[in-house]
């Protein structure tokens, strides 16, 4: 029964994110998983973790069967196998994370309710950087549409997480004071549970971290909505290029033009024609930003290779080359070993690069634009970083590895989580949908229907200054954590040796 209320627990949180964006679920979901496990050994909480992260990872990663599955040349059965291996292998970071609560708190209730928030974010931190990372389903981005959104640009997302966690386990420890009618405790924990979540809307929500410009950038986003499966495919490249430039057709005049990741899917060495084609029609005051292949000698590895790129053209410059890349489908780990034995292994253009950091914005109309591809924009400090010192957030993406699945709506939670915590316009081109302009609270300002091809139009305006959240990053609240642990965990003092008393001769 306890293993079911575990995976139960993970399921509910896949339920606050997009597109089911039920986000009153999280503290149930933290309340099953303390009634569940406060009083369990280390070796049955690491047990307890597996179950719950299988919950979580095998329903809100579950999009990723789509790509090994119909693009990946895979049988269904295979691709059900190794879904299932993804999902057991992430479940594996919440298991060490319960894990080392039961090591570091031992059995008192108090201590452990106490640490449990910070060993959970210290968990999630560590998800997000151990083999590239898996920066995704964290608690707090499903906070974009909740009360807690306005301690976003604060904490960023980690903080909003631990909020989550904070006041639910308050909450949980004040129900014993209630049964003992312990009336002042009790309401002093109930209280402190609920202040941060009325604080958000009450105050926060008001407040604005940066300065918002009042002269608006004209932008035009293109969705091609390309087929996946004849992307790379080089009887269909001038279909391909004909498509874009006949829906960018009646907007060559904008200030800002966005064609999504690979929309060029060439190698920027050979797209010369295809650049003549786009200058040819731009105005003279218009930019062009384009994602692209990029074929070169780079100083990282002393070696020619592939990036996954984005440019500018026009009236705009800079290249951007991809830094955070996705295992499996832009390098494969061990690709000497895993080459060849499934397709999913041999995936087009699975072979980039990362490029190297820092690297500067683009420029568009005079304004700093800082471009994340795909994965990268859900690593928060990674983002907060890069924001520093521009004007507008642009991310692109080909979410038609995942169809219609879960996968491309979280991707466009998280965007929102980012432009919140950042206070920043962001500009989002995919393939084949969500493609859409997010204002600086985080909230779609206009976006056009998935899956067809179309056209995007809107007005973004830049930004100054920076949030706290771009200050300081994720450290305070990791920070935080680290005390709760080191001043709370359980300290076992061995006792002294009794000296024995030699007699003097």
């Amino acid at each position: 029964m306890g293993r079911l209320l575990l995976v139960l627990a993970g399921c509910l949180q896949t339920l606050t994110f997009s597109p089911y964006n039920v986000w009153w679920l999280a503290p149930i979901s933290i309340a099953l998983v303390l009634m569940t496990c406060l009083k369990l050994d280390p070796r049955g909480l690491f047990r307890a973790g597996w179950f719950f992260g299988l919950g979580l990872f095998g329903s809100g990663a579950s999009w990723i069967y789509v790509s090994i599955s119909e693009y990946g040349n895979t049988s269904a059965f295979l691709a059900v196998l190794m879904t299932a291996a993804f999902a057991a292998f992430l479940a594996l970071f919440p298991a060490l994370m319960f894990w080392a609560w039961g090591k570091l708190a031992k059995t008192e209730r108090w201590r452990r309710l106490v640490i449990f928030p910070g060993v959970w974010i210290l968990g999630d931190w560590v998800r997000g950087w151990v083999l590239t990372g898996f920066p995704w389903l964290y608690l707090g981005t499903a906070q974009v549409d909740g009360p807690l959104a306005g301690w976003a640009p604060i904490g960023g997302v980690h903080g909003v997480s631990f909020l989550i966690l904070a006041t639910t386990t308050a909450l949980y420890a004040s129900l014993p004071w209630f049964a003992k009618r312990q009336w002042l405790v009790a309401s002093g924990l109930g209280f402190a549970a609920l202040l941060p979540w009325l604080l958000g809307p009450l105050a926060l929500n008001s407040i604005s971290w940066t300065t918002i410009g009042k002269e608006p950038l004209k932008v035009v986003a293109v969705q091609g909505n390309i087929p996946q499966m004849i992307k790379w495919d080089p009887e269909f490249l001038r279909h391909q290029i004909d498509s874009y430039i006949d829906l960018t057709g009646p907007y060559w005049d904008a200030d800002l033009i966005l064609w999504p990741e690979t929309a060029i899917p060439i190698p920027h060495t050979q797209a010369g024609p295809v650049f003549e084609r786009i200058t040819a029609r731009l105005g003279e005051q218009s930019a062009l930003i384009t994602g692209i292949p990029w074929f070169g000698y780079s100083t990282e590895i002393e070696d020619f290779t592939f990036h996954n790129s984005i440019m500018a053209m026009g009236n705009g410059n800079g290249i951007y080359h991809k830094q955070k890349l996705v295992p499996f489908g832009e390098y494969v780990p061990l690709q000497q070993l895993l080459r060849g034995m499934i397709g999913f292994f041999d995936l087009p253009m699975s072979s980039f690069t990362p490029g190297g950091s820092p690297q500067s914005p683009l420029v568009a109309d005079g304004l700093r634009i800082m471009p994340f591809i795909c994965y990268e924009i859900a690593y928060p400090q990674f983002v907060a970083f890069n924001a520093h010192n521009t004007d507008l957030l642009l991310t692109i993406s080909n979410d038609g590895w995942f169809g219609n699945s879960i996968g491309p709506l979280q991707h466009m939670e998280i965007a929102r989580m980012r432009a919140l915590e950042t206070g920043r316009y962001m500009v989002r081109g995919t393939n084949n949908g969500l493609t859409a302009i997010i204002d600086n609270h985080g909230q779609i300002d206009t976006s056009i229907p998935r899956f067809e091809p179309g056209v995007l139009r809107g007005e973004v305006y830049p930004a100054t200054g920076a949030t706290p959240f771009m200050q300081a990053g994720s450290w305070p609240v990791i920070t935080l954590s680290i005390i709760l642990v080191v001043f709370f965990r359980a300290r076992i003092i061995p006792k002294p040796k009794q000296q024995q008393l030699v007699p003097r001769a």
